[in-house]
């Protein structure tokens, strides 16, 4: 599945600034922003006056993944998304990062050979 990378303005304090993210974050921090009843505006003013470090994309991204994550922390428990590993089979294992996925509840995971 492709996600081009979408670049729009957005004004930050005052100040128009241009913001480079795949179509699927702009979608995802829109929503978070209608959840919070927040403009997008504000949404990405508040995390960029919060950022550590890194460039502004990407403390969108490490948002968004945190929003998204804690949302399934709620429904799998901290264990399972805060984990270092996973277990299959009864043994741990470390995922390569392409086959690691946040699979909604209930759904079952989906597994391709290479």
């Amino acid at each position: 599945m492709k996600s081009p990378v979408v670049k729009r303005s957005i004004v930050i304090a005052g100040h128009k600034t241009s913001i480079s993210l795949e179509d699927a974050f702009w979608k995802a921090l829109k929503e978070i922003a209608i959840a919070r009843g927040a403009t997008l505006s504000d949404l990405v003013a508040s995390i960029d006056s919060e950022r550590q470090h890194g460039n502004l994309s990407s403390a969108i991204r490490l948002f968004v993944l945190d929003h998204f994550q804690s949302r399934c922390t709620g429904h799998m428990g901290a264990s399972a998304v805060t984990a270092p590993h996973a277990i299959v089979g009864g043994a741990p294992t470390n995922p390569a990062p392409r086959e690691m996925m946040l699979v909604p509840p209930g759904a079952a995971p989906v597994m391709r050979p290479e």
